[in-house]
């Protein structure tokens, strides 16, 4: 096990040697074809919003320049009636799971509806009088990231209700390559709804054109959907998030080890909520191989009452691999099945989680029968072809998978 652990200290330490190079070719390719998100191109979709009752599916990354949607919107003259919020709220500010109340944004007055809790889809009366709902929201592409989830429920409310759907798209930042196991209907749930990959490889408008197109919403009922595309954007892109998506992702490092450390939340090890390096750090008190410590601690509106709060935690800093993971265009189960392998009581090490953030019950199974990576990859294979016929249907950008 030793050796497998110090395995883990070269990647990172061979890893820094081109992540240098790596950000400037990507600062030259941003500044050479400066992508223009869909919210951004306000000609294509304010004629569309005049004389409309308009209601709104935003947070804190809903912005234009440093303006935000709400505002530029109001500025313009547009009639907005109504708010919705995700998760972390209309201003971003609630930490994960943290429970959202509907109330009055204190900037602009408008009423704020929650949709996440219980009351995760609009309801007739949340509707009444809209004749539009337009959604602008920083996904982060990852399956378990619930902001698609929040758009899948407030498409099939305006299905329902026969009210047309605008999303204004933006890039994703792991929108280069396809990877993980296949969510199961048996294991659908609000971080997971649909049979997609963990990293789907599509921007929300592409996501809001399959759900569509693919019969996902109840009923097979279809929307009526309307995407504004993102100006200079293919799949290849490197766009770097110009605000947070989420309190716990604060950076682009968190942000590209999401997908991998996302699993840790089903397991007894912690992935740094409560520090200043949420997603980018692993540990538990009981390890006693790795290079470093942190100690978690209650963050408001960050982190509520973080795994093993107070202690002192005994793992890696992943910061630095965040870059190559990119490049590689993969997850990383090595940590995750090191890191189970090290401990002597393994009927502890997942909770009832992790399924859930898996979309399946083979990961776990696989990694406690004693899988590699490569075996475990083997048995998504025909699974992710498959997706990947489907996802082609529905790209509005050019790819390369």
């Amino acid at each position: 096990m030793i050796t497998k652990i110090i395995h883990i200290g070269i990647i990172l330490i061979l890893t820094n040697c081109t992540l240098a190079q790596k950000t400037n070719e990507r600062n030259q390719q941003y500044f050479k074809n400066k992508i223009k998100t869909g919210a951004e191109q306000t000609s294509a979709y304010i004629p569309m919003l005049r004389n409309k009752k308009v209601a709104i599916v935003a947070n804190q990354t809903s912005v234009i320049g440093k303006i935000h949607l709400v505002d530029s919107l109001l500025n313009n003259g547009i009639n907005i009636i109504t708010v919705f919020g995700p998760e972390h709220g209309f201003r971003g500010n609630a930490g994960a799971g943290e429970k959202v109340k509907d109330n009055k944004d204190s900037k602009t007055g408008l009423p704020v509806i929650s949709l996440y809790g219980k009351h995760r889809m609009p309801t007739p009366d949340d509707l009444k009088d809209i004749d539009i709902v337009v959604f602008d929201i920083q996904d982060v592409g990852v399956r378990f990231y619930t902001y698609i989830s929040t758009m899948a429920y407030v498409m099939e409310a305006c299905a329902e209700n026969n009210i047309e759907f605008l999303v204004l798209d933006r890039p994703n930042p792991h929108g280069s390559y396809v990877d993980g196991p296949v969510l199961e209907p048996d294991y659908s749930s609000f971080v997971g709804l649909h049979p997609v990959p963990v990293v789907h490889g599509m921007t929300v408008g592409e996501y809001a054109q399959m759900i569509n197109g693919e019969g996902w919403l109840k009923n097979g009922i279809k929307c009526d959907l309307q995407v504004i595309k993102i100006d200079n954007y293919t799949h290849s892109s490197y766009y770097e998030l110009p605000v947070k998506p989420s309190p716990n992702l604060p950076n682009m490092n968190a942000i590209e080890l999401y997908p991998s450390l996302c699993f840790f939340e089903g397991t007894i090890i912690s992935v740094g909520r409560g520090t200043n390096l949420p997603f980018q750090v692993i540990g538990h008190p009981d390890f006693q191989e790795g290079d470093y410590s942190f100690s978690p601690v209650d963050i408001p509106g960050v982190a509520m009452n973080p795994k093993y709060e107070g202690e002192r935690c005994y793992g890696f800093n992943l910061s630095s691999y965040a870059d190559s993971l990119l490049q590689e265009k993969s997850l990383d189960l090595r940590w995750l099945i090191q890191m189970h392998n090290y401990f002597k009581d393994k009927d502890d090490f997942f909770n009832l989680f992790f399924d859930k953030l898996a979309g399946t019950d083979k990961l776990r199974k696989q990694i406690v029968a004693g899988f590699m990576e490569n075996e475990i990859r083997e048995s998504w294979k025909l699974q992710l072809e498959d997706f990947k016929k489907i996802r082609k249907k529905y790209l509005l950008y050019p790819d390369s998978n």
